[in-house]
């Protein structure tokens, strides 16, 4: 779905980006884009050979990675035919941007070339098998923001917005991945136990504090969208261990292996 762009709108400031994008470059269209969230960066290796990297505050619109853990690049990616545009940082919905902030990665993204995304986050498990460096598919997720990155009456249909073809991928290269639903919470403290035992009861398996305004905004754009999670701790309540964002970044560093084999394996086939 495409929006006629007037001067000042989300949607031409991701055009502008994205022109800007191609001449610091050099590659005029992208192919796929990976948002990494925190734990994941240091996967991004696994993924091919860099062709440029850039500081996100050279593009329109962008801001300086605010959170430990991302860092505020931006990575042009050769993956045999394929170009990716790995984002090393995003905003979070908590920082107070606002929500054509938090998804203006992904805009600029579609506006790109980009026909597919994948988001990562690193979250809260809700089951107590999920120990910290598991991987889990979103098979689809429960945004309690209160917010939606559409502007306008602009009617857009997210079933299946967490596409079950690029989960059977994934599935083929993995088949151990499980998959469970992600509620994003407004964030930037952790969910208490109530909250926790609510979103089970609302049928998530996943907590955090990103990715589905970003899906949302994807689906408006028309890509196709591939969401995993790396659960970084049990949610609060489900252990008797308090949360701590440096354990959060180390149980990524300790699955980065396994997670750099899994984006090298799935993303050249989507």
């Amino acid at each position: 779905m495409t929006h006629a762009a007037t001067p000042e709108s989300p949607y031409e400031l991701a055009d502008q980006a994205a022109r800007r994008l191609a001449e610091l470059t050099g590659v005029e269209r992208h192919d796929i884009a990976l948002v990494l969230g925190s734990g994941w960066l240091p996967a991004v290796d696994a993924l091919g050979e860099a062709t440029a990297e850039i500081d996100t505050t050279d593009l329109p619109g962008f801001s300086a990675a605010a959170v430990a853990g991302h860092s505020g690049k931006i990575r042009s990616i050769r993956s045999g035919d394929r170009q990716l545009l790995v984002f090393l940082s995003r905003t979070h919905f908590y920082e107070g941007k606002g929500v054509d902030a938090v998804v203006h990665g992904v805009r600029t993204a579609a506006r790109a070339g980009c026909r597919a995304i994948v988001l990562t986050n690193g979250c809260g498990g809700l089951k107590e098998t999920w120990t910290p460096g598991t991987p889990v598919l979103i098979s689809d997720h429960i945004n309690l923001t209160g917010r939606s990155p559409i502007v306008g009456a602009t009617f857009v249909d997210l079933t299946d917005l967490y596409s079950s073809r690029l989960r059977a991928l994934c599935r083929e290269v993995d088949s151990s991945l499980d998959e469970g639903v992600y509620v994003q919470f407004p964030g930037p403290h952790y969910e208490t136990p109530a909250e926790v035992r609510m979103a089970g009861i609302l049928g998530g398996q996943l907590v955090g504090m990103s990715t589905t305004l970003e899906a949302i905004a994807a689906r408006e754009a028309g890509m196709e969208v591939l969401g995993i999670s790396l659960v970084t701790n049990l949610a609060a309540g489900i252990s008797d261990q308090p949360l701590d964002h440096a354990e959060v970044l180390e149980a990524g560093r300790a699955a980065a292996s396994r997670m750099g084999d899994l984006l090298g394996r799935v993303v050249p086939r989507i």
